[in-house]
């Protein structure tokens, strides 16, 4: 039998935007389709997975949201008939043509309403669309669980209570909601290409939404230079996906990995999206050259270290991130040797919105490393290790452990 949750994840971002646009409510779309998967769990283990399980889920979800909105349409002195014509009023029609076409677009654009502050659209929108859990969009923002928790309840409850319409703004309004959209595909194909929890260090449906997410977006707005770096940018990074685990689904570093294996068309493609990203003024484009000089360096040993230096300096003139100074600071290291980039991360080490990430400390231990300082390294690997919560990097770290140790 597959990987249930992988089936999940799937197949949620679709169903629940599907939902939404068929009942015009977003709770009893979550809801619904939440109550679709756990009947799912229950059935296939039994009966077997059907072999289109996302019509599966769909049809059982459409039938519990039916049957909730028939009792909430339900009032004394009604008669059935006439809920059943209330119920089939606002549910059985043909939605109207829109430029977007993909009902997860839709959605993303849809949560991205002016009246929610930026935050809460993010969080809204990487738990109904994508699926991600409170835990796994707390990582990503680098923000506690009990926080994103009320984001999202909060963002809920404005929608319902300010009746906040369920539809994608005209054509012309798209592109100032178009940040947010760029912001929920990134999230969503991040957490696929380094899971921040759980079993495994790659989500295979995520990296495939975000890509897939990322192209369909470029075909809405073809004119929107961001959304093509966005497009360069995960393409380019998804060419190395199948190297970095190995056979037994341990990481394998950028240095160790085997570039023969990395997949050529997808580099192709983000160069050429690249292409199409000139001159944009956003925060993916100097991303996309970082990745585009990984694709295309022949070697490890002949990655060029300064362009990539220059393209940091470039993405902290966009946005002033914590997590950018700290990787910057790993590429001084390999620019101008590891004392230099220990002193580059020395100026942000102390961040407190770094405070519940393990990248300081990570990148600090392989630094050391790198500079011989073993006895030191050894101690930030610890400190990185108590603070990661993915097997497959914490089993990463434990072997660099077991190698200071020696």
């Amino acid at each position: 039998m597959p990987n249930l949750d992988g089936v999940f994840r799937r197949e949620w971002g679709p169903a629940v935007g599907a939902l939404a646009r068929w009942s015009g409510d977003l709770t009893v779309a979550e809801d619904a389709v939440q109550e679709a998967c756990a009947e799912a769990l229950r059935a296939w283990p039994r009966d077997g997975v059907p072999d289109n399980p996302g019509g599966w889920l769909m049809t059982v979800a459409r039938n519990r949201a039916r049957d909730r909105l028939r009792r909430e349409s339900v009032r004394p002195g009604k008669e059935l008939a006439s809920v059943v014509d209330e119920i089939r009023a606002r549910t059985d029609h043909t939605p109207t043509p829109h430029p977007v076409r993909d009902d997860e677009l839709r959605m993303m654009f849809t949560c991205a309403h002016p009246a929610l502050d930026r935050q809460s659209q993010l969080a809204l929108t990487l738990r109904l669309v994508s699926g991600l859990t409170v835990a796994e969009i707390a990582r990503a923002l680098l923000q506690t669980e009990t926080a994103i928790g009320q984001r999202i309840t909060r963002a809920k409850n404005k929608i319902r209570h300010a009746n906040i319409p369920l539809r994608v703004p005209p054509a012309e309004l798209l592109p100032e909601r178009t940040p947010h959209v760029l912001s929920c595909i990134y999230s969503v194909f991040t957490e696929g290409y380094w899971s921040t929890a759980g079993p495994s260090a790659i989500r295979d449906e995520l990296c495939d939404e975000g890509v897939r997410l990322a192209g369909e977006l470029c075909g809405l707005m073809p004119r929107e230079r961001e959304a093509h770096a966005l497009a360069a940018l995960v393409l380019l990074h998804d060419s190395r996906r199948t190297t970095r685990v190995d056979d037994t689904g341990a990481l394998v570093p950028l240095d160790e990995q085997d570039r023969r294996r990395w997949d050529r068309g997808r580099v192709a493609r983000g160069l050429d999206r690249l292409r199409q990203a000139e001159g944009s003024a956003g925060p993916y484009l100097p991303q996309a050259v970082i990745a585009a000089l990984h694709a295309t360096a022949p070697s490890w040993e002949q990655t060029d270290w300064t362009a990539i230096c220059a393209a940091y300096d470039r993405l902290l003139q966009v946005t002033d991130s914590p997590v950018v100074r700290a990787n910057r600071a790993l590429a001084v290291g390999f620019r101008d040797g590891p004392d230099a980039g220990l002193a580059a991360l020395e100026k942000v080490a102390h961040d407190p919105r770094l405070g519940r990430s393990s990248l300081v400390a990570s990148v600090r231990a392989d630094l050391l490393r790198r500079a011989g300082r073993r006895a030191e390294a050894l101690t930030w690997y610890r400190v990185a290790l108590e603070s990661n919560g993915s097997d497959p990097g914490r089993d990463f770290l434990r072997r660099r452990i077991a190698e200071c140790s020696t």
